[in-house]
């Protein structure tokens, strides 16, 4: 960990010592969104008590806040060129917590759901544009490290936030689970204020009308998704991806033509970045479609309860934050493509074992295939990140970022709708995770295409 703050002759970046407040500032800011995600998800039951509401109307204190997130991370990471990254992700976290705050002093749920929108949109403005943030304060040679680290981080949000909200509950009611931001957010305001790389904003103009088509295509897809997995009317279903494939031709066509587009198509030219980019959207398929699945077949099929169900889950993030930093550390030494396509490898390995569970399987016999899955993913994604990041110009990284975290959410938010559309229709739920399994080979697939490409380079 240390030599992430050693400083070099020749380095980008900034020099070591004042890396440590600005990694600091950056952990807690993905920390709050992260945590949050997994933490509210315990507490809905609570929330629809208080606040007399049905368990379907609830869910969309959830839901409500992954829609708002996901439609505007695009725009948010063209935003930032137009603003510096340091303003935005100030800007990002501060609105994010004191949302949070309105979100527990919340008496309705109308107020509830307007406060949890705009938390997701704070919490898209800190999420699009971390990874490129990364590449600000660490020197290129680093670069993989700091990304290892960036994927524990996050593997360890999404392991504590059951255990934090469940604790929380034990012994509060859940406007503090909201409350708990606030003084987090304000120590990350502090700390990103004074230790975040500053920049000269870029001069011109920006692509309203590109980020308003952004938002009417994301929205639109991820309404959709959501639809999908709950039963929405077919006609509904195809209105909603109507209007989402309607807004994403217009959204190309603009960005042809905008002087300053909100996601430049060129950086796609890089056959490194758009090879990778498939490979994370598939991948995160697979990892949606399985975490929603395997709660269904540990729970209904196996018998277990559902405190049982959350520490068998244990071992896939927990093996993501032992072998993440690791990935990370020698993706700055070796051929990054070979080590994330291994991990695939094991991951798919990993979610066809999960397949093969029957209702009699042991606690052992499912371990040690969730901490293969969590292995395997924890090998690929620090250094496919790096790629992410790395194979554009420095000055197209926050278009990076942003592209980045927006495959992220589609791939994820496509899998749970998988899992619930195969489950309305009567499938079982291991044909479920076979198809996780399909879809981690494609990813590989994308990935070995892309081995040559780097070893060219001579990494």
């Amino acid at each position: 960990m240390s030599r992430l703050f050693e400083t070099r002759p020749g380095d980008d970046g900034l020099p070591g010592p004042e890396r440590r407040l600005a990694v600091l500032a950056l952990i807690l800011g993905t920390l709050m969104a992260v945590v949050d995600t997994t933490m509210v998800n315990i507490a809905l039951p609570s929330i629809a008590r208080s606040l007399e509401v049905s368990a379907s109307r609830v869910v969309w204190v959830t839901n409500l806040f992954q829609v708002s997130c996901a439609a505007f991370l695009l725009v948010f990471a063209a935003l930032s060129e137009l603003l510096s990254r340091r303003r935005l992700y100030v800007a990002g976290v501060a609105v994010f917590a004191l949302a949070a705050l309105g979100s527990a002093l919340s008496t309705s749920l109308e107020s509830l759901l307007l406060f949890r929108a705009l938390q997701g949109l704070g919490a898209a403005a800190t999420l699009s544009i971390g990874p490129s943030i990364y590449r600000q304060i660490f020197p290129t040679r680093l670069l993989g490290s700091a990304l290892g680290l960036s994927a524990m981080v996050v593997a360890g949000g999404y392991a504590a936030g059951p255990a934090i909200g469940g604790l929380l509950l034990s012994v509060a009611d859940w406007p503090w689970l909201f409350a708990l931001h606030l003084p987090l957010g304000a120590v990350a305001v502090v700390l990103a204020w004074r230790a975040l790389p500053r920049e000269s904003a870029r001069p011109g103009g920006f692509d309203w009308q590109g980020a308003l088509l952004s938002v009417a295509m994301l929205g639109g897809f991820f309404v959709a998704m959501d639809g999908l997995g709950h039963g929405m009317p077919v006609w509904a279903l195809v209105a909603w991806l109507g209007s989402s494939l309607v807004a994403a031709l217009l959204f190309l066509r603009r960005q042809r033509r905008a002087t300053h587009p909100l996601l430049p198509l060129a950086i796609f030219a890089e056959r490194r970045f758009s090879l990778a980019l498939a490979a994370q959207g598939s991948a995160f398929v697979g990892q949606g479609l399985a975490f929603v699945a395997l709660s269904f077949l540990f729970q209904q099929q196996m018998g277990f309860t559902p405190l049982e169900t959350a520490w068998l889950f244990t071992p896939w993030p927990l093996a993501i934050m032992l072998v993440g930093p690791l990935a990370g550390r020698l993706a700055d030494r070796v051929n990054p493509t070979l080590l994330a396509s291994l991990g695939l490898t094991l991951l798919m390995v990993g979610l066809a074992a999960l397949a093969r569970l029957d209702a009699e399987a042991g606690v052992v016999e499912v371990l040690w295939r969730m901490a293969l899955c969590g292995l395997g993913f924890g090998l690929f994604q620090p250094p496919n990140n790096r790629e992410l990041i790395g194979s554009v110009p420095a000055a197209r990284s926050a278009n990076a970022s942003g592209a980045m975290s927006t495959s992220r959410t589609v791939g994820q938010s496509l899998g749970v709708a998988l899992v619930g559309a195969f489950l309305a229709a009567g499938v079982a739920v291991q044909a479920t995770l076979w198809l996780g399994a399909l879809t981690t080979l494609i990813a590989l697939l994308f990935s070995l295409l892309r081995v040559p490409l780097a070893a060219a380079r001579g990494e």
